[in-house]
């Protein structure tokens, strides 16, 4: 069995960053991201502040909003708009989840899709389904990067992904059907997980929920991707993927924590390094 260590490979894709950010400045541009964090919700809090340190370790300059729970849809998307327009803002990031009276679905409408370095906006998730370049949330993209990294071709591959998220699942499908994988995407309503599980050469799995995945659910050899993330009683965080039993059966997994997650945040940096790239070349498409 091989451990995925994502937590090794995003310090090394930190050092790259460190080096691009470093001759962007040296032309005067400032890579820049916005981070827009509404309300106290300490997950949201700590993964904002976790953004904002790896900003700061790579030179990436980060403008945090701390805004109140009580405020509106009504004036938060003006503030987006104001970061839309303002040129040095290569990447804007809400933070979610959203308070209830928020429309998330509209607020994420209102970033500009070329700094939507979250790859959520309507526009790049059209894109990505379709094989074109575009920004592609950042969790999935780690993993595709990861699975790269060690030499894993999912072309012709069976994967079975669990959960079916907009932030998480649709997009991991997304890619991997473009890299010629067939794939399976199971969620709550699907009936028998195991079924689509035990015939997968790859299980990829984000749902929040402590040791769904068990060593009876995949087949002897299978790759597995671990990207959810819970705090148990004791406070140990886990993965989804009951990783002690599981970890006998796979050729591959992720460490819960030190897989996916520092994928996520060194992915999302590198979106925004692309869109400082582009900011000479404003009317560039994708």
């Amino acid at each position: 069995m091989t451990l995925l260590d994502g937590r090794s490979l995003a310090q090394s894709i930190e050092k790259e960053i460190i080096i691009q950010t470093d001759l962007l400045q040296k032309e005067g541009i400032i890579p820049t991201l916005a981070v827009i964090l509404v309300g106290t919700d300490p997950a949201s809090c700590a993964y904002v502040n976790m953004k904002i340190k790896a900003c700061e370790r790579c030179g990436v300059a980060c403008v945090a909003k701390k805004l109140k729970e009580e405020i509106t849809q009504i004036e938060l998307i003006p503030m987006i708009e104001e970061l839309n327009a303002d040129p040095e803002i290569d990447g804007i990031l809400v933070q979610l989840p959203l308070s209830a009276h928020i429309d998330t679905k509209s607020i994420l409408e209102a970033i500009d899709p070329q700094k939507d370095v979250d790859g959520f906006h309507p526009f790049n998730a059209g894109r990505t389904l379709a094989g074109i370049e575009a920004f592609v949330p950042a969790t999935p993209l780690g993993v595709m990067s990861l699975l790269e990294h060690y030499g894993i071709d999912v072309a012709g591959k069976n994967v079975a992904i669990i959960g079916a998220s907009n932030i998480v699942g649709k997009p991991l499908a997304s890619l991997m059907l473009n890299a010629g994988a067939t794939i399976s995407v199971c969620h709550i309503l699907t009936k028998d997980i195991k079924t689509f599980t035990q015939h997968a050469d790859i299980v990829c799995v984000g749902v929040g929920k402590a040791g769904l995945i068990g060593a009876e659910m995949i087949q002897e050899g299978a790759i597995v991707v671990d990207i959810g993330i819970n705090r148990l009683q004791d406070g140990r965080l886990v993965g989804d993927v009951d990783f002690e039993s599981v970890s006998k059966k796979a050729s591959f997994i992720t460490p819960v924590p030190g897989g996916v997650g520092p994928m996520t945040i060194i992915s999302l940096l590198q979106n925004t390094l692309i869109s400082a790239r582009k900011r000479k070349s404003k009317n560039q498409k994708y």
